[in-house]
């Protein structure tokens, strides 16, 4: 890393705990392989003391911060601008200063959408599944129905305010069919018989029940695409079995990366070096 000077531009993660975070290492290798004049840094802040944080950020001039657990949707309130995309989700996971001006961005949903492009696997024209209605399941559909124009995006979970609130917010940015219904073995089974795309976005089948998946292995067929948000372990349940079956899967871990590439492109506006941040990441992980 070269030498930090008053001129380097300064980028930080904002969380509580933030001691296991890789963001420090992926993103200040990424600016040591472009030469680039920026460093990285990682501050525990409390959320009684998030405001002061981003203010402080802001007079201290910092270039842009990543937001993570428990700020994101506190976060929206202490910047001065909120792109659509990340308004219609509810929260903000990055914030880019111009000047003085902050604008909050979510990078999670186009990361995952950046990764199923990457795989061959746009959603765009294709009926998509999403499993769950937390704040991964959030995050992509809203990102899917902004940005991706697929023909239908079906949401099947088991929280059915939380479902029917998604759904709701989701149709209502008008840019392709949304339905949300309860996740069963009959509803499952139905929709995935005519679905292109499965995004499997709850928790289930994470370290350490490794071994569960809400997805019975009948019903994957090679004409399905799998993306499951869980990276640890980075092959679940759900992936080895859509393997198995000829399906092309995509891994939560190029998620992570991808929402990565996408916060550094914001705030260099260079390329992102994926090979280095993914190398970064599987050295970690």
């Amino acid at each position: 890393m070269p030498p930090i000077h008053a001129r380097t531009q300064v980028c930080a993660i904002l969380g509580h705990p933030v001691g296991h975070s890789l963001s420090p290492a992926i993103h200040n290798a990424a600016f040591d392989a472009l030469s680039l004049d920026y460093v990285y840094v990682a501050h525990d802040v409390a959320p009684d003391s998030l405001a002061a944080a981003i203010a402080g950020a802001r007079a201290l001039g910092y270039r842009g911060l990543s937001v993570t657990i428990p700020h994101k949707v506190a976060a929206l309130s202490c910047v001065d601008d909120v792109d659509e995309t990340a308004r219609a989700i509810g929260c903000i996971n990055t914030v880019v200063n111009d000047g003085g001006r902050l604008t909050g961005h979510n990078s999670d949903g186009l990361g995952a959408l950046a990764a199923l492009r990457r795989a061959g696997a746009d959603p765009a024209g294709r009926r998509v599944v999403i499993l769950g209605s937390g704040g991964a399941a959030r995050a992509l559909a809203v990102t899917l129905a902004a940005s991706a124009t697929p023909q239908r995006i079906v949401l099947l979970g088991v929280v059915l305010d939380e479902l029917a609130q998604l759904s709701r917010d989701v149709l209502g940015l008008g840019r392709c069919d949304t339905a949300g219904r309860e996740l069963t073995e009959a509803t499952l089974t139905e929709e995935l018989g005519t679905a292109d795309l499965l995004l499997q976005c709850t928790p289930v089948g994470m370290h350490p029940n490794a071994e569960a998946s809400l997805v019975p292995a009948a019903l994957l067929r090679p004409e399905l695409c799998v993306f499951d948000a869980v990276y640890n372990p980075r092959r679940t349940a759900l992936l080895q079995a859509a393997a198995a079956a000829g399906c092309r899967v995509v891994e939560g871990l190029e998620m992570f990366i991808g929402q990565a590439v996408v916060q550094f492109e914001l705030w260099t506006g260079r390329p992102a070096p994926i090979d280095v941040m993914r190398r970064i990441v599987e050295e970690r992980l």
